[in-house]
């Protein structure tokens, strides 16, 4: 595919170009002056507030909901439970059918007859307010028959084990194997061979804005329009559309400004559905927010998994396998629509991705538990398949006596050996492991940290270096989720007009979460038409007025949309450049855009402005010659096709201090090499990567949720679950490599989740190089003191 524009330039060559420069996001007045528009800033005429009941129990079964008090209180509007709320919407199963063998059971939007885990609404109470609405929650009194919760993955599928839902069979949700070349015969001639079982703590996303959204079913017109904070608007239309039994058409979804997603939102909860359908209902406009608790017991969790692994290895460093067996849990049903098993299948599909051995076995087993429900949060599966992958790297090289950068260097794919799969049969276009080391090597004086540590240690202080290279899956094709039915788009589109002063109109399908898809697609557009950016106005989050598309998830924002504005953007400018040269009298190739005028292709002298083209245009169409009807608007679509996926890679490291006596760590440095291909804006992309690296580091050390026995998540608020603070972060620093696709002529990949796949494994590394001296070893997160000390033989 051509990547040249007028006159042989180069997107990035182009005049004005704002392409890999930094630039003042275009939404960052108005949110700074906080007048930023979030569902709960949402109020409309006769709104009413929702507020949901929630089982005490992780499985039970509802025998009967009283509530007559609670209808008679002031303000109620009504209480629905989920019998009443099933004659309006229509359950789900969360199934892919590429993923063989998934099931799932239907789950209502209100249980019914039974709850399956402490959270799941048991009824809605409608009334004036939300203050109204928690008083007669209260007076709701619901009776339950207590079962016997499955919670411990490990006993799920034992014969003695309850089985939470009957008509499946078994509490095996999903199960994949995968053999590539020939692993036994790998390991019996392996000079050594490292055998240990990874812990990782489930946990979630607890991001700024909680989970919120107001329906508002309009009987006169017939249709919904729903707000929603959520990252995918398509998608909520297609689904809310579906189960309510109403045509897409019929179902408008407005995002407005959204704190933070991370995933958490890129999914349909029950108590949203439930929302969307109390309102039409009771035909008014319904508003949820989940308060802090909720959002613990109800947005999905992540990362609860068991991973058994073993590494070959030759003593001249030559990896000869890998092999993993994985057990998760992910409540009891598969989240719907994008389902609870790519999780697992990402593990299986990742581990030992960066290197060249081809002997890799794998197992994943899915299972059903009484928690709540487990689902994608961002860089799905990647830290748990990095931190396995590489902490076996370091474990091997401990094994034999040879130092962490020199066995990836001996084992990594080379740099020129593209393209190339691996064993498991991902194709990478262009990744770039070795100049990625060679540049973190050089950025963090690795000998001389090393000289440092081994002074340190004989002053009794423990600090240590972990390395940790990643491969991280952006831009999905359909490959990911249209191939199993799911009706969430893999493509996205972006429309582009000059408005009548000559400044740019462009909606976008894509999404604004923070990341600054607002403001990459304004430095795109602006680039290619040769505008400056603050006359480019982006309009995203309206299924009535963007192109359809699939929203922002899995880094996709700047790889997929940023090619579809590229392309409207060259289709917008042929057009204005067509209207110009017969204003002009000069063909379009001599004629070119800069500084917001047409000017000559060769000279740049200015010949026309774009305010005064779009004046002849609109309101002066009589002076044109006949025949000439100006477009001046523009759509394009994008999807990658010839990839499944465009892989990005990096490596991080992390400098830290074990406190042997406290069991306290201490981050003092990380550092993390990227490549994600063109880089649009540097500065969104560095803080996109900061953020990831944070989220990864909270996994590592403070976050996890807990459950006991009776399935009762413990410690379900701010002052007991631990998320990382500024006081807790080490300076990060960060450079990248450039490796752009080819298949797109922008040559962007995705960067939103690179920093989350690395930063853990990082931590986990350096903690065991800090405990070397101690002859211990440990693969469980979160890290807390209680842990190290336990390693250590202190408690």
């Amino acid at each position: 595919m051509g990547k040249e524009l007028a006159g042989g330039l180069s997107i990035s060559d182009r005049p004005n170009s704002y392409i890999g420069k930094t630039v003042p996001r275009p939404n960052l007045d108005r949110l700074l002056q906080g007048r930023g528009t979030y569902v709960s800033d949402i109020e409309l005429p006769r709104m009413a507030h929702v507020v949901f009941l929630r089982s005490p129990h992780a499985h039970a079964k509802i025998l009967t909901v009283d509530a007559s008090a609670a209808r008679q209180m002031p303000g109620v509007t009504a209480v629905v439970d989920g019998k009443e709320l099933a004659e309006v919407i229509t359950p789900w199963v969360g199934v892919l059918s590429h993923m063989k063998g998934l099931k799932s059971a239907p789950q209502h939007a209100i249980a019914i007859d039974r709850v399956c885990w402490q959270g799941e609404a048991v009824a809605a109470i409608v009334a004036t307010s939300r203050a109204l609405a928690e008083d007669a929650a209260e007076a709701v009194v619901v009776t339950y028959e207590e079962l016997d919760p499955v919670t411990d993955m490990r006993t799920a599928l034992d014969s003695l084990t309850p089985v939470i839902h009957p008509s499946l069979g078994d509490n095996l949700a999903f199960e994949r194997a995968h053999h590539a070349g020939d692993v036994d015969q790998a390991f019996a001639k392996s000079d050594e061979v490292v055998d240990v079982e990874f812990i990782f703590g489930r946990h979630t996303g607890v991001t700024l804005e909680p989970r919120a959204v107001v329906a508002d079913w309009n009987g006169a017109e017939a249709r919904l329009t729903i707000y929603q904070g959520t990252q995918a608007p398509h998608m909520v239309q297609n689904i809310a559309a579906l189960h309510l039994g109403i045509n897409e058409q019929q179902v408008r979804v407005i995002c407005k400004d959204v704190g933070g997603s991370f995933g958490i939102k890129v999914h349909v909860y029950a108590d949203e559905m439930a929302t969307y359908a109390l309102s039409k209902l009771l035909r008014r406009p319904i508003k949820f927010v989940a308060d802090r608790v909720e959002s613990f017991n109800t947005d999905i969790h992540a990362r609860d998994h068991r991973c058994k692994a073993r590494v070959g290895i030759m003593r001249d460093g030559t990896i000869t396998a890998f092999e993993i067996d994985d057990l998760t849990g992910i409540g009891p049903y598969s989240m719907y629509p994008r389902t609870s098993a790519i999780e697992a299948n990402q593990v299986v599909n990742l581990v030992g991705g960066p290197y060249t051995t081809k002997n890799y076995r794998a197992r994943a087993r899915v299972v059903f538990q009484n928690k709540n429900v487990m689902c994608q949060y961002r860089a799905v599966g990647h830290p748990i398949a990095c931190a396995v992958t590489e902490g076996l790297v370091d474990l091997a090289a401990a094994r034999i006596g040879m130092d962490p950068i020199e066995i990836r260097r001996r084992n990594l794919i080379a740099d020129d050996a593209y393209p190339c799969g691996s064993p498991t049969g991902l194709k990478f276009e262009k990744l770039s492991h070795h100049v990625s080391v060679a540049k973190l090597v050089e950025m963090m004086g690795y000998a001389d940290l090393r000289a440092e540590q081994a002074a340190l240690r004989k002053k009794n202080i423990h600090r240590g270096i972990g390395i940790a290279s990643f491969i991280e899956v952006t831009n999905p094709s359909a490959a990911f989720y249209g191939v199993g039915g799911a009706r969430i788009s893999s493509q996205d589109g972006v429309a582009v007009r000059l408005d009548g002063q000559g400044a740019v109109i462009c909606q976008t399908s894509i999404t604004e979460q923070g990341q600054g898809s607002e403001a990459i697609t304004a430095q795109i557009v602006a680039t290619v038409l040769g505008v400056s950016l603050e006359r480019v106005r982006v309009i995203l989050g309206d299924t009535d007025h963007t192109p359809y598309g699939g929203g922002t998830w899995a880094s996709r924002g700047a790889g997929i949309g940023g090619e579809a504005a590229l392309q409207a953007a060259k289709a917008l400018r042929q057009n204005i450049l067509e209207v110009a040269g017969t204003i002009l009298q000069s063909t379009p190739a001599e004629l070119d855009i800069a500084n917001d005028a047409v000017v000559n292709a060769g000279d740049r002298v200015p010949r026309l402005e774009l305010k005064e083209l779009a004046r002849i245009v609109y309101f002066r169409p009589d002076t044109l010659p006949p025949g000439i009807q100006p477009e001046l608007m523009a759509t394009r679509h994008y999807v990658p096709r010839e990839f499944p996926f465009a892989f990005t890679n990096g490596v991080q490291a992390s400098w830290l201090e074990v406190d042997v006596e406290t069991g306290f760590i201490k981050l003092l440095k990380h550092w993390v090499v990227e490549d994600c291909g063109t880089i649009i804006n540097p500065l969104l992309v560095d803080e996109q990567i900061r953020g990831g690296v944070v989220q990864g580091l909270g996994a590592a050390l403070f976050e996890k949720c807990i459950y006991d026995e009776r399935g009762q998540l413990t410690n379900a608020n701010m002052a007991d679950y631990l998320v990382p603070m500024s006081g807790e972060m080490p300076d990060i620093d960060i450079a990248h490599v450039v490796s752009p696709t080819l298949e797109s002529e922008l040559g962007a990949k995705g960067a939103g989740e690179a920093g989350t796949a690395g930063a853990a494994a990082a931590v986990i590394n350096a903690v065991n190089d800090a405990l070397r001296p101690f002859g211990t070893i440990i693969t469980e997160i979160p890290l807390t003191p209680e842990i190290i000390l336990r390693a250590l033989g202190r408690i």
